[in-house]
């Protein structure tokens, strides 16, 4: 009969692994925290990467006019259905040309997986992610946003330039206590 297959192997075995993990605990208790202060300090220390996709916003030419045909494709596209669009068919006086027009763009923040395949689908680039991730809210109707009525002026992070503090790899982007 082998060592570790009799009684008091298996329990030599489980104190060495119980040793183990506790030399783990130990170590990790005794090494430095590092706390991000987020609130604070979230125009110093906090790091967004420019590519982050926190909120679909919509894109406007220069006179503030929106981009989006409803053409209806990004709806199609989108996974799980947190794009609903509302258009109608107008007729142009000048040419006598029907056409859709948009009336609503409802776009669900809560229910979207941020998977791109909206913007990706979209042939006219109408639509956009930001990395804008400050989207907190109490109420969850609250995160049912009206693309087509909001003009979107910026992040929520003011001041933030280019994704905000410059990010070392391998080292905590905050102070240390």
């Amino acid at each position: 009969m082998s060592n570790n297959n009799s009684y008091f192997g298996e329990m030599l075995s489980g104190v060495k692994s119980l040793a183990v993990g506790l030399k783990v605990t130990l170590q990790e208790y005794f090494t430095p925290k590092s706390t991000e202060q987020y609130p604070e300090n979230r125009k110093t220390t906090l790091h967004v990467a420019k590519r982050h996709r926190g909120r679909l916003v919509f894109k406007r030419d220069a006179e503030g006019n929106s981009l989006c045909t409803a053409c209806t494709l990004c709806e199609k596209t989108c996974p799980n259905g947190s794009i609903k669009i509302v258009s109608e068919m107008v007729t142009d006086e000048a040419t006598g040309k029907k056409k859709k027009q948009l009336v609503d763009y409802q776009y669900n923040l809560g229910d979207c997986m941020f998977c791109q395949l909206c913007t990706n689908a979209c042939n006219f680039g109408a639509i956009e992610f930001t990395n804008d991730f400050e989207n907190s809210v109490f109420d969850r109707d609250a995160l049912v946003l009206h693309l087509d009525k909001e003009h979107y002026a910026g992040g929520s992070l003011p001041q933030l330039i280019d994704g905000g503090a410059p990010m070392e790899i391998g080292k905590f982007n905050t102070k240390t206590k």
